[in-house]
């Protein structure tokens, strides 16, 4: 994306657009993070030809996951993908050292398989993590490779599991309890850090000296930081291939019923606490696209939706959340089964699954939106819908 500032304020327009196609190895899901890379560089070529020079460069991507460097900075094997199965029954086993209250307590982040601290059991005993010499989140990792320079941004430091959500530090006794090490990643820095200009090679290969500058680099923490708000009561929904809901507050809530219904409090721009939670989100209906065309069947998605809107409403309903949902694989079938499990009608057409998918991810959405506010004790005026969804 190139943004250009001006006293009107932000105009953006979209210059590349490049997949990110996940891949299996040997029975381990990875990114090919080789590939993002280089369509990142064809993209910042393409805003220095639009755009005649830039006058600086920020990195935002999705939370939880890392990549390992050696001692000599360079990567150790390709990023391991939330959604691979390494970290099942992980939490658990993390909930008999450290109780989930406390551990609430100290990170405030909702219990989910994919976060960073089950990655890092899970992989404590491996060869890498044993050979690695540093840990960085995806966009610092991106970070690094432009500069050369090596950060944790709080934003998504504050998904991982691993920071005190109150010190904004590392939380080393969580570390030293789970016998993880406490030295693999950087120091944090706030967005608005200036990690420094592009390396020299690169600065002559896109032709520009661009500053690189640490932004909100959850891509939720910049979502919000754009939503329009001008209501003091508003709260937020940040909607892909997942839905984070929730409200914009000063401190993190780490009460009972908070933990008890599992809300997250993610770190954000200027000072402010995302208190939202996941919920599954347009995976479901990506993974279901994903393997009707797979088996075949071609799939035109305004169509689809056109042709499920003109059905009944709320005729199937699952919850999104349950852990089947999670990794890839036959959306469908799962969720024809969670409805025959149920009782309810079995979604049998692309549009009726289509209908089954959206009709429960916006119940969810009510539920969650109802959570907050009765753990806050905020009544919300406004919900502000952003994000490709």
């Amino acid at each position: 994306m190139l943004a250009r500032v001006d006293a009107d304020g932000i105009d953006l327009r979209e210059l590349h657009r490049f997949p990110n196609r996940p891949v299996s190895v040997r029975g381990t899901l990875h990114w090919d993070v080789l590939s993002l890379w280089a369509g990142m560089l064809d993209g910042l070529r393409a805003a220095v030809r639009e755009a005649g020079g830039l006058d600086g460069i920020g990195v935002d991507s999705w939370a939880v996951d890392y990549g390992l460097l050696d001692g000599d900075g360079e990567l150790i094997g390709e990023p391991v993908h939330y959604r691979d199965d390494r970290t099942d029954g992980i939490p658990a086993r993390v909930a008999h050292v450290v109780e989930p209250d406390r551990l609430y307590a100290t990170n405030g982040v909702q219990v989910l398989p994919l976060n960073t601290i089950y990655q890092f059991v899970a992989a404590r005993d491996t060869a890498a993590m044993r050979a690695a010499s540093r840990a960085l989140l995806i966009p610092d990792l991106f970070g690094y490779w432009l500069t050369g320079n090596q950060v944790s941004e709080l934003t998504n430091a504050s998904t991982t599991g691993l920071l005190d959500v109150r010190s904004r530090t590392w939380a080393r006794k969580l570390f030293a309890e789970l016998s993880l090490r406490d030295d693999l990643f950087p120091a944090v820095v706030d967005p608005g850090h200036v990690l420094g200009p592009l390396l020299p090679e690169l600065a002559a290969d896109i032709g520009s000296s661009a500053v690189v500058t640490v932004v909100g680099s959850h891509d939720t923490a910049s979502a919000v930081a754009g939503v329009p708000a001008r209501e003091e009561n508003f709260a937020y929904l940040s909607c892909g291939t997942w839905s984070l809901l929730g409200l914009e507050l000063d401190e993190p809530v780490t009460s009972e019923p908070a933990r008890t219904v599992n809300f997250t409090n993610e770190l954000g721009v200027d000072g402010t606490v995302r208190f939202l939670r996941n919920v599954m989100g347009l995976w479901l209906l990506q993974e279901s696209i994903r393997t009707w065309e797979r088996d075949g069947k071609g799939i035109d998605l305004g169509e689809l939706l056109s042709r499920a809107a003109d059905l009944p409403a709320n005729r199937s309903l699952i919850d999104p959340d349950q852990p089947q949902f999670l990794p890839p694989g036959d959306m469908p079938t799962r969720i024809a089964e969670e409805c025959r499990r149920t009782g309810q009608p079995v979604p049998t057409s692309p549009a009726e699954l289509a209908r089954c998918i959206v009709d429960s991810l916006a119940a969810a959405y009510r539920r969650t939106l109802d959570d907050a506010c009765a753990i806050t004790g905020r009544s919300v005026e406004v919900l502000h819908l952003v994000g490709g969804g």
